[in-house]
């Protein structure tokens, strides 16, 4: 293989006292002298290329403490990236830990093109890795640089090395021997080496002797080669997407507010009133942190007041580390629905915060109307939170898929399976009790006996989706046609 790694500052490249990013170019070196021939016995027939192209400023060294990576930073990486896609097989980007899940979340929305319906118009194939480390790679001495023999950082840099051979083509972090999702990673201690966990997703590998896949399946990749970014088309939907989200997403100003035990009761309550003052600042979206599953104190309908007035994106998320925001069935959130916020599910208030970012900055260049804006909010695009709305592998009885766009539910009923609601009518009832999922090229309902009680039209590679505009199960083939199963479409 032929590995990148991209250098941006943070500990495992910082020297010095007090500690600060070296330049790209004297890591560089660094590695080369002093790491060479290890590397090479880690990683034997592969070929390491430690960049130093990447700079942040014309000043200084050009690196940063991720304290200082702004939004627009983000678009920076990526794009180095896509200037070097052609020329390597797999990326390795040394971050800082401050803010490295931050940027886990953000590349793989930045690395994808997403039509309406939160299919991949353009895809990654490759795997992109950020690691960091605790305490630094090298130490100044008196001689010049040494390895910082007590640090975490080789593990990290060999591990992420050997977890990019198993070629995901996705965005994930690398840290402590786990190989997490990017989108779902949440930095979780500043003194163990164990710095990053992934409170709703497993590890997509592990390593040990040797590295070893983990039960989590990676993301599938590219639908179809012309959607990979190894083509020259998907690569210039990309690039145009990010020079778009580029101009405009350091004027993103999402305001992250948490509920706390405070004046709720009160006529004029605190949190109604930071809404109101961030959407008078100029606010661009809002992420609430909610209790539990995303209840939020109504203060006298004062909340429910100022979310309904607001004319920007509202997302819903929990200030639990483990939590999930979901359907609002608390009287104490029931009323949130209504004022047109989105629940963000299992997404970490990371990841929530940077899609908000990204797709809000997206939403221009695509077209897309606050309607599509808030489906695409809610929908799973890169593996960020649970897909609510689509069949990932089987539908079974006491399970029901949601629609992104509208009320509209398909539920597996155990005792008289699949029926299709949106509150108010029953718009479809299966012919009986089973288990729903894709066999071969159709959809298919299988009874407790593998009987197929009921099945789609053919639809070679597709994915069911469900939406509410137009009301149906949506068969969505890999060249991004879709096929409403008639059944299903009231």
């Amino acid at each position: 293989m032929r590995i990148c790694i991209i250098t941006t500052g943070g500990t495992i490249g910082s020297a010095g006292h007090p500690l600060s990013p070296m330049p790209a170019a004297r890591f560089a070196q660094a590695v080369h002298d002093l790491l060479g021939g290890a590397l090479a016995a880690v990683l034997p027939g592969d070929r390491l290329h430690v960049d130093d192209g990447l700079r942040f400023s014309d000043d200084g060294p050009g690196t940063l403490d991720s304290t200082d990576l702004r939004p627009s930073d983000w678009c920076r990486i990526a794009g180095r990236m896509l200037d070097l896609y052609d020329d390597h097989d797999a990326f390795v980007i040394l971050h800082g830990t401050d803010t490295m899940d931050y940027t886990g979340a953000a590349l793989p929305l930045l690395l994808n093109v997403f039509d309406d319906l939160g299919m991949a118009r353009a895809a990654l194939s490759k795997p992109v890795i950020l690691t960091g480390a605790q305490l630094p790679l090298f130490r100044d001495t008196a001689d010049g640089l040494v390895l910082n023999a007590g640090s975490d950082a080789l593990a990290n840099l060999t591990g992420a090395l050997e977890a990019a051979r198993l070629r995901l083509p996705e965005v994930a972090v690398f840290f402590d021997g786990r190989l997490l999702r990017g989108a779902r990673a949440l930095k979780v201690s500043t003194t163990r080496f164990a710095g990053f966990d992934s409170p709703h997703l497993g590890p997509l590998a592990t390593r040990g002797i040797g590295i070893h896949p983990g039960a989590v399946p990676p993301l599938p990749g590219p639908a179809a080669p012309d959607r990979a970014l190894d083509a020259a088309p998907a690569r210039a939907l990309v690039r145009a997407q990010l020079e778009a989200v580029a101009r405009t997403i350091d004027d993103q100003r999402v305001a992250q507010i948490a509920a706390v035990p405070s004046d709720h009761r009160a006529g004029d309550p605190l949190m109604a009133r930071m809404v109101r003052d961030a959407l008078a600042a100029g606010a661009t979206g809002l992420l609430l942190e909610g209790f539990g599953p995303g209840n939020i104190p109504a203060g006298d309908g004062a909340m429910a007041s100022a979310l309904t007035q607001a004319q920007v994106p509202v997302l819903i998320a929990s200030r639990v580390i483990g939590g999930k925001v979901g359907a609002f069935d608390y009287a104490a959130g029931a009323w949130i629905g209504a004022t047109g916020a989105v629940a963000a599910g299992d997404m970490t208030p990371v990841a929530a915060l940077a899609k908000l970012m990204i797709l809000t900055a997206a939403a221009p260049h695509h077209g897309w109307d606050r309607t599509t804006l808030t489906a695409l909010l809610a929908r799973s695009l890169v593996g960020e939170c649970a897909a609510g709305d689509r069949l990932t592998g089987a539908l079974w009885p006491g399970q029901a898929l949601r629609a992104a766009d509208g009320p509209l539910r398909l539920e597996n009923d155990p005792d008289h399976g699949p029926r299709l609601s949106d509150g108010a009518r029953l718009l479809w009832q299966a012919p009986g009790p089973g288990m729903l999922r894709m066999q071969g090229d159709r959809l298919a309902l299988i009874g407790h006996d593998g009987a197929v009680l009921w099945s789609s039209a053919p639809a070679p590679g597709a994915v069911a989706v469900l939406t509410a505009h137009p009301p149906a199960l949506r068969l969505i083939d890999p060249a991004g046609r879709a096929r409403p199963v008639t059944a299903l479409a009231g």
